[in-house]
C-alpha cells in the first residue's frame, strides 16, 4: 500500500489522467478498429482482401518472379522503420544519460512544463517504451515477409495445378489463401509499427502540458480513424 502512495505520489494527479487518458485511447482504438472493420472494412481489410487475391493470381503464373520482388519491396517499409527506430532508441538513451541538461532545455521551450528531473525521465522512458515496441513489431513484420515469399516458392507449379484437375485446384486455393493470410499478417504488425509512431507524437505533447499530452491522443485517434475507415484512398480501393 505504501509503495503504490509513493508511486502514484511521483506525478501530480493531472498527469496521471492524462497518462491514462492515452492508453486507454491507444488500447481502445486497436480494440474499436478490430471490432468496426467487421461492420465496415477498413483500409486495412480491404488491402488484406487485395493481398490474398495477388496470392491467387500467383498461381496462375507459371514463373513467380515478380511477386517475390513485390514481397521484397513490402519489406523494405518495415526495414527502413526498423533501423531508424534503433537510431531514435539510441537517442533517447542519451537523453537518459544526460537528463539534467535536457531537462533544462526543455524548459526554455515556451509553453513546456516545469517539472522535476524525475518526471522528466519517467516522460523520456515512455518514449522509449513506445519506440521498443515499434521496434519489436517492425522488425517481426519483415520476418512475415520472409515467411510469405517461402510460402510464394513453396507454391505448385501451374502446369503441376492444372494436371491435378479438382484436387489441383483445392490445392491452389488453399496455398493462395496461406500465403495470403501470412503476407496480410505482415502487413497488420507493421500496421501497428505505424500507431505506436503516431502515437509516440502524441506523447511529445507530455513535455508541454498534461492538457495537450490528452488532446494530442485524442487528435491521433482520431486522424487514425479518418485514415482507416474514411480516406478517399480507401474509396478508391473499394470502387
Amino acid at each position: 500500500m505504501e509503495t503504490a502512495i509513493k508511486v502514484l505520489g511521483l506525478l501530480p494527479w493531472t498527469d496521471w489522467v492524462a497518462v491514462a487518458v492515452f492508453f486507454t485511447g491507444w488500447a481502445g482504438y486497436v480494440i474499436f478498429a478490430k471490432r468496426r472493420s467487421t461492420e465496415r472494412p477498413s483500409l486495412l481489410d480491404t488491402t488484406n482482401r487485395i493481398r490474398r487475391e495477388w496470392m491467387l493470381q500467383s498461381t496462375h503464373r507459371e514463373v513467380r518472379v515478380v511477386d517475390g520482388v513485390i514481397i521484397q519491396n513490402l519489406s523494405t517499409s518495415p526495414s527502413f522503420f526498423a533501423s531508424t527506430t534503433i537510431l531514435i532508441i539510441g537517442g533517447l538513451l542519451a537523453v537518459l544519460g544526460t537528463t539534467e541538461k535536457a531537462s533544462e532545455l526543455v524548459r526554455e521551450i515556451p509553453f513546456a512544463a516545469r517539472t522535476s528531473v524525475l518526471v522528466f525521465d519517467l516522460k523520456v522512458v515512455l518514449m522509449l517504451g513506445i519506440f521498443v515496441y515499434a521496434f519489436f513489431r517492425f522488425t517481426w513484420s519483415m520476418r512475415q515477409y520472409t515467411f510469405g515469399a517461402l510460402l510464394v516458392g513453396a507454391m505448385p507449379e501451374r502446369d503441376q495445378l492444372l494436371a491435378m484437375g479438382a484436387e489441383g485446384e483445392a490445392l491452389r486455393q488453399s496455398s493462395a489463401e496461406r500465403a495470403g493470410r501470412v503476407v496480410a499478417m505482415a502487413a497488420e504488425t507493421f500496421n501497428d509499427g505505424l500507431r505506436a509512431y503516431y502515437f509516440a507524437f502524441a506523447a511529445i505533447g507530455w513535455f508541454f502540458s498534461p492538457l495537450i499530452f490528452a488532446l494530442a491522443t485524442a487528435g491521433v485517434v482520431w486522424i487514425l480513424y479518418q485514415r482507416e475507415f474514411r480516406s478517399e484512398a480507401l474509396a478508391a480501393l473499394k470502387a
